[in-house]
């Protein structure tokens, strides 16, 4: 059953900071699932051998057709789009090979096409505007939108394009994010 919420946590330069900051905050059995979603094209990432530090719940760096499970952070590899379909992650070439990359407003278009449960999609730190052409999308499904707050982010770019997309729902530091997530989880009223 893919029912249970999934976070979508976007970010790029700076972001290391922030997830950091989140998933230390962040209790291990929300029953969510969390996706790192960090927007590199040049190196592998090192996010999966980093984080575990950080967080009591198992870290997997995303491979073809993993399933997805909650209680778990997932870290897209680099150089890919991740969609998904089916409960299970699916890596594709990425699509915009030169420039900016996209993969966070890819992967969120999957998720509004492909997964019946809750969906949060967090931008954090970064450079550009990732993700926040597909912010609209998420919250049209009925899911949550969550800038990081500008003074807390290394990199303000990402969740300054987020706020100006006109669709987030709050702009919070790490900290707040977790104990916001924690809320939605629970299904407590915002």
């Amino acid at each position: 059953m893919n029912d249970f919420p999934i976070v979508c946590v976007g970010g790029s330069a700076g972001g290391l900071d922030a997830y950091i900051r989140l998933l230390q905050n962040l209790p291990a059995n929300l029953g969510v699932a969390i996706v790192i979603v960090n927007h590199i094209t040049e190196m592998p990432t090192m996010l999966h051998e980093v984080l575990p530090r950080f967080t009591s719940m198992p870290v997997e760096l995303i491979t073809e057709n993993l399933l997805i499970k909650p209680n778990c952070v997932f870290i897209i590899p680099a150089n890919r789009d991740l969609h998904v379909t089916d409960g299970q992650f699916h890596l594709k070439p990425i699509s915009k090979p030169r420039g900016w990359p996209d993969v966070i407003t890819v992967f969120l278009r999957s998720l509004t096409k492909h997964w019946d449960g809750k969906l949060i999609a967090v931008i954090v730190s970064g450079y550009d505007g990732d993700g926040a052409d597909a912010l609209c999308g998420i919250k049209e499904v009925g899911g949550i939108t969550i800038a990081q707050k500008l003074d807390t982010a290394i990199q303000p770019d990402m969740p300054e394009s987020a706020i100006a997309s006109g669709c987030i729902d709050f702009v919070l530091s790490p900290e707040n994010i977790a104990e916001k997530l924690a809320c939605v989880a629970r299904n407590e009223v915002l």
